[in-house]
């Protein structure tokens, strides 16, 4: 089997916005030794959603109990609930405080779950992105296909008009929409061996760079220097305009002698 390190780092900027909506997280599981999730959500119309999303994730991760070797079904099935709850408990709160239309609270996904026989799971939803990075190259990024598809045949539209659900408050895909339930997207790799990289980015990050300049960033760097430059070269690119930016990067890196596999270096 072969044995890595994972060194993993969060970063953020509050960008030209009054607050910092953007919620970030590397947790570990009080009874899933082994075992790591990052987590990013974007909030919007304030931080309430996202902060929520950090709360559910810690209580649902925290009760997670894998057993021997769950499946990535299992896998996956932690992040649905995740959305899930989290979804419940921004709807319930709304309806709570009477909130308005106008007022209604939303938040994005975007989590990952690396086990300790080198499996990863991830899950999306809403804008927020997950890359997978190997030795420089991007094999896997999320994207709204599956969304699309499910609005063509669960609500039967027509193409063009699935494409451009962000423009209707009826199909975007988000916790708390109160007109719609979110769609989680799923996606798995087994195998991790030093060299993979996964990075969780806000739109705010994401939409300033292509997906050869992030896979360039994170390979030459750790996480902490890769996320400054990031950071930096967004507000470059930007102008000083662009939003809340934010990132988590885990990166697979071969062990040091004394054998410390598995083991999580943060760096914030």
């Amino acid at each position: 089997m072969t044995t890595y390190k994972i060194e993993a780092g969060t970063g953020q900027h509050i960008g030209n916005r009054p607050m910092q909506n953007d919620r970030v997280a590397l947790l570990s599981g009080a009874r899933a030794p082994g075992y790591v999730l990052a987590l990013l959500s974007d909030g919007i119309a304030g931080p309430g959603g996202s902060d929520q999303v950090l709360h559910t994730a810690r209580q649902v991760f925290d009760e997670f109990k894998p057993g021997d070797r769950p499946s990535p079904e299992r896998l996956g099935q932690l992040l649905r609930d995740i959305v899930t709850e989290t979804h419940m408990v921004i709807k319930m709160n709304a309806m709570m405080a009477g909130a308005s239309e106008q007022a209604e609270v939303h938040a994005s996904f975007v989590g990952l779950v690396l086990g300790p026989h080198g499996e990863a799971v991830w899950g999306h939803v809403g804008d927020s992105r997950l890359y997978h990075f190997k030795d420089g190259k991007c094999l896997a990024r999320t994207n709204d296909a599956a969304y699309v598809q499910h609005l063509m045949s669960s609500d039967r539209l027509p193409e063009e008009a699935a494409k451009n659900h962000r423009k209707s408050k009826l199909l975007l895909n988000v916790m708390g929409n109160s007109r719609k339930e979110p769609f989680v997207t799923i996606g798995s790799h087994d195998g991790l061996a030093p060299g993979d990289v996964f990075l969780l980015a806000s739109d705010g990050l994401w939409h300033f760079f292509t997906d050869a300049e992030l896979a360039a960033a994170t390979a030459r760097a750790t996480p902490r220097q890769a996320s400054e430059m990031l950071i930096n070269k967004a507000g470059e690119r930007s102008q000083g305009k662009g939003g809340n930016c934010s990132m988590a990067i885990v990166k697979l890196v071969k062990p040091a002698q004394d054998g410390l596999a598995g083991k999580l270096a943060r760096t914030v």
